[in-house]
């Protein structure tokens, strides 16, 4: 039974840090087992969590300044992370900067090539541009992992930066971004002086705006059919317009968000077959979780907080193994792509 010891990296859209999973993966005859022997989220320094949050606004130099430095950071964090354990790969996802596949591109940063020199581990990075060259969305490329390690589940919500579902039927796999998610809700938690708004209580406590409710619900990108998904762009340009109204108690505008993740998560939920796994910061807010449940008939499960808090690098250590055996990571029926595609970049330490 080939195993492998794989560390999974990701940098989520809320930037609430480094999400590092060290992961043993094992196959036999095409069913995976795994487990995860350590985890961590590494917190941004202010100053590099700024530029992050900035760049895409800067200057080209800007940019690639950039992806040397969080390569360098992430290969720190990672040596320091490994520190007297053994890894073969590191199957880092990066940051998205800019994520744009209708004009042929999905950028994200964090040099793999710094990564592999930093640690001497062989390094899998830049896993979208495969399939947004294959006409694909580049995303989400969570749900082929969620089939081959989770498969007692048919259906699975993200609650990270942006929202996300996956379908699995009996012969096809369907995903797509949902709606906005933790970007929206630490922004406003940030402007009432807290970094995020721990288990909703600061929501729970207000009532919604119907109006904004309705605005955020006719947003245009609701009505698009998948596959489909959503970047930092559309978060600065669709929604931050609606929601930085401060003609409105920062309270009421929380509760609406809430409000308009379940309401548009429990339409997407339809399709739902059998309970449902949730993963993702937002599954810690426990007042979010309570209205998906009331505006859904669907069984929602909360895993171990490991897997809740480190699924998605995980399934990203899984797709770097699949990358180095040169197998499909990327799944056409989920992205749109013309076929599937074993995406990914691989930086080798000699």
């Amino acid at each position: 039974m080939p195993t492998y010891r794989a560390l999974g990296i990701m940098s989520g859209s809320s930037l609430d840090g480094l999400d590092l999973a060290l992961c043993e993966l094992q196959e036999k005859r095409g069913r995976w087992r795994h487990a995860i022997l350590k985890a961590r989220t590494v917190p941004y320094p202010p100053a590099l969590r700024d530029r992050l949050l900035n760049v895409m606004h800067g200057s080209a130099l800007e940019l690639v300044q950039l992806d040397a430095d969080l390569g360098a950071f992430i290969g720190q964090a990672s040596k320091r992370f490994l520190r007297g354990e053994k890894s073969e790969l590191i199957a880092s996802h990066g940051h998205t900067i800019f994520h744009r596949p209708e004009l042929g591109f999905s950028t994200q940063i964090g040099s793999g090539a710094r990564i592999a020199a930093i640690t001497g581990i062989t390094t899998v990075c830049d896993f979208r541009s495969a399939d947004v060259a294959a006409g694909g969305q580049g995303a989400p490329l969570v749900p082929l992992g969620e089939k081959l390690l989770f498969p007692d589940y048919r259906t699975f919500i993200n609650l990270g930066g942006i929202c996300n579902i996956s379908l699995h039927g009996p012969k096809r796999i369907t995903g797509y971004d949902v709606c906005i998610g933790n970007q929206a809700l630490n922004h406003l938690a940030v402007e009432a002086g807290q970094p995020f708004d721990r288990n909703g209580d600061i929501a729970r406590g207000s009532h919604f705006s119907a109006e904004l409710l309705a605005d955020l619900n006719r947003l245009p990108f609701h009505r698009q059919r998948p596959p489909k998904s959503l970047g930092r762009e559309w978060f600065e340009e669709a929604v931050l317009p609606l929601i930085n109204d401060r003609d409105q108690p920062v309270g009421k505008r929380l509760r609406t968000v809430v409000e308009h993740i379940a309401w548009q998560l429990s339409k997407a939920l339809k399709k739902a077959d059998g309970p449902v796994l949730v993963t993702g910061g937002g599954a810690h807010n426990r007042f979010l979780i309570e209205r998906i449940a009331d505006h859904s008939r669907a069984l929602l499960v909360l895993p171990p907080r490991s897997t809740i808090d480190f699924k998605e690098a995980l399934v990203f250590a899984l797709l770097g193994v699949l990358r180095i055996r040169g197998e499909a990571n990327a799944l056409a029926s989920v992205t749109g792509a013309k076929r599937d595609s074993a995406g990914g970049a691989v930086h080798r330490p000699y």
